[in-house]
């Protein structure tokens, strides 16, 4: 509460007692940064400022305001905000927009000149000839630039893919010895030698990404073969491994990335070897009219100090992000985990057993996605009244070394992947179950609020992803957020699978509300918890409307509230859903249930997700309109 009410305190100072430094696309680095004559750019403002706390200017006595112009700010290269920037409690550094304004820093690159195709494309499909444009393919210094995204008028519009809307197709077996796949011949034979060609696999709680080497066509079966490390990864690893099953059904999959699967509108696709793009339009757009931008950057600001010198006392305000990309699944494929931590080896042992974990089958090291917005190693942070859309991995990312930071009031759309993310999950050199207690605390997550956000329609390509996901955390407070349409769980807290007393303790989980979540994955839970954490809680959430996944490895395997493996000292309260649909699997000591299930009182249901001053966010993203069934259980059954 008190880090709020400093918050409120510095957004309430008098703006004729701070330093003011203005920007607008169409003023100049050179100008002073007045109202009259404002910069160009963002970082050029950042410089201004960063001299005026060298030189001890007293016109930052209070503080030092960034003002930025509405419009879009396209950035060469990631706005960086370090130590000497920081503020103070005294004279903090605001970043924000214009009264009234929404400046948008931006990653991406505009394609232009589109013209209809009038000559013959090679395996282009019979039914997009006559419909198909194209525009040349943006350059980087002298290659073309890579991207797995492209976004028409804010719409993000589907790369080429062999089956339409959430159709899959089912795989027929997979050879673990020979790291090969057998699925039922397409039926587009030219993708024998398709270029770039890639495979999207559903795998009980994640996906996998894996980039073609080889087709082999043998009748009305085919065998994949695929490039390294993910070859390899993916056939060893044993969780979450393929799915193969009578009952249910093998794992889904469907295969992107080639000119012989642009057959439908809506679909684009990237030559990079004749450096052209293609697009099929929908019904009422005009390429020669319509807006298209694809990514450049992977992150587009970082705040990073280092735990002697943290960054310090900056707040950013009514800001919006986009046009983040991620290349790590075009150049080695993306085998992740859990929750979009990919493997960066993993495998199963032949003699079982860890020191923390006998019973332990299986070692694993992981890598993390990039985020449009990282910090690491800052404090007393803030962002209120920001929007994070049309990104390509995760949207924010509270890295590693943060304390008492806080963040309100923010959209998350059109996300990739996750859209908040906080802590350590594990480092590259540690074994991702062994149980993470650093000696120095100020590596940490610690004490941040995530307060009245709006989550929607996020993870839309890796499907594994969270809305909120958190590691190894101390006091951390997800409070009164609504999450909505995803395709995997709502809130996650923990990692490790791990009884063992680690780094966590006193996490909140509490008043948020969640619906129409599981899309695609099960094994789901609108709030889900790894390991011990001692003194947490979560209450008073509500949680509602889980979709019926078309592809579920187990379509009974769908929960409102899941405590996990060595989920530990938890307190479980007052939290609102429609049936007792739980699980507490391999549970640690000391978890404390109480109350929860349709019996808790309408006054927690209805006070759950957004305040009423945020209750505006919902007017900013579509409703939820979507027809997939919702699922349903008798209360007396759902135990």
């Amino acid at each position: 509460m008190k880090r709020i009410l400093f918050i409120l305190f510095v957004s309430l100072l008098p703006v004729c007692m701070q330093a003011q430094i203005w920007v607008a696309t169409d003023g100049s680095d050179k100008n002073p940064g007045s109202a009259a004559s404002p910069k160009a750019s963002l970082q050029a403002a950042l410089r201004q400022a960063r001299e005026m706390r060298r030189l001890q200017d007293p016109a930052a006595a209070h503080g030092i305001r960034i003002v930025l112009h509405g419009g879009v700010y396209t950035l060469p290269e990631p706005v960086f905000i370090r130590p000497e920037d920081a503020g103070t409690a005294e004279s903090p550094l605001s970043i924000e927009a214009a009264a009234g304004e929404q400046p948008v820093l931006s990653g991406g690159v505009a394609v232009t000149g589109w013209k209809k195709v009038s000559g013959t494309v090679p395996g282009l499909p019979a039914a997009s000839k006559g419909a198909v444009w194209v525009a040349d393919a943006p350059m980087r210094g002298d290659d073309v630039l890579d991207f797995r995204q492209l976004y028409i008028n804010d719409r993000k519009a589907v790369r080429a893919r062999d089956r339409n809307g959430d159709s899959m197709n089912r795989i027929l077996s997979w050879d673990h010895a020979k790291e090969q796949c057998w699925i039922p011949t397409p039926r587009v034979p030219s993708l024998l030698t398709a270029p770039g060609l890639e495979m999207l696999i559903h795998q009980w709680w994640a996906i996998a990404v894996l980039r073609v080497k080889k087709v082999e066509v043998y009748g009305d079966s085919t065998r994949l073969s695929f490039h390294q490390p993910e070859s390899r990864i993916q056939s060893e690893h044993p969780w979450p491994a393929p799915w193969l099953s009578q009952q249910t059904g093998n794992s889904a999959f469907y295969l992107t990335n080639a000119i012989q699967l642009l057959d439908e509108a809506g679909e684009w696709f990237l030559d990079k070897q004749q450096r052209k793009v293609y697009y099929r339009p929908l019904p009422g757009e005009d390429m020669s009219k319509e807006s298209v931008i694809v990514p450049f950057l992977e992150t587009l600001l970082r705040i990073e100090g280092t735990a002697e010198n943290p960054v310090t006392n900056v707040h950013i305000r009514n800001i919006s992000f986009k046009h983040s990309t991620w290349l790590r699944p075009s150049q080695q494929g993306h085998v992740p985990l859990q929750a979009g931590m990919y493997m960066l080896d993993a495998y199963k042992l032949k003699v079982p057993g860890t020191p923390d974990k006998k019973g332990l089958e299986n070692q694993a090291w992981i890598g993390r996605q990039p985020a449009a917005v990282q910090l690491s190693y800052v404090s007393h942070t803030s962002f209120i009244g920001c929007r994070f859309s049309e990104l390509g991995a995760t949207g924010i990312d509270y890295r590693k070394g943060t304390y008492l930071d806080y963040m309100a009031g923010c959209v998350f759309t059109n996300i990739s992947g996750t859209a908040i993310q906080a802590g350590v999950f594990s480092e590259e050199a540690f074994e991702t179950h062994l149980p993470y207690k650093p000696a120095d605390e100020r590596e940490l997550c610690r004490n941040l609020i995530i307060r009245n956000n709006l989550v929607h329609a996020t993870a839309n390509e890796d499907w594994g992803c969270p809305g909120i996901s958190a590691g190894y955390v101390q006091g951390i407070q997800i409070q009164h957020n609504e999450l909505r349409e995803l395709p995997y769980s709502g809130i996650c807290v923990g990692w490790g699978w791990t009884q063992t007393v680690n780094a966590m303790r006193n996490n909140r989980i509490e008043s948020n509300y969640i619906h129409h979540y599981a899309k695609h994955m099960y094994d789901v839970a609108g709030i889900y918890t790894l390991s011990a954490q001692p003194g947490s809680v979560i209450a008073g959430n509500r949680i509602d409307s889980i979709y019926n996944a078309p592809y579920a490895h187990i379509p009974t395997h769908w929960f409102y509230l899941y405590t996990d493996e060595g989920t530990a000292n938890y307190t479980v309260k007052d939290n609102w859903c429609p049936a007792e649909k739980f699980l507490q699997n391999a549970n640690g000591p000391d978890n404390v249930w109480t109350n929860n299930g349709p019996q808790v009182a309408d006054s927690v249901k209805q006070a759950a997700g957004l305040e009423a001053t945020w209750l505006l966010l919902l007017q900013t993203v579509p409703a939820v309109r979507s027809q997939q069934a919702i699922n349903e259980v008798p209360v007396e059954k759902a135990r």
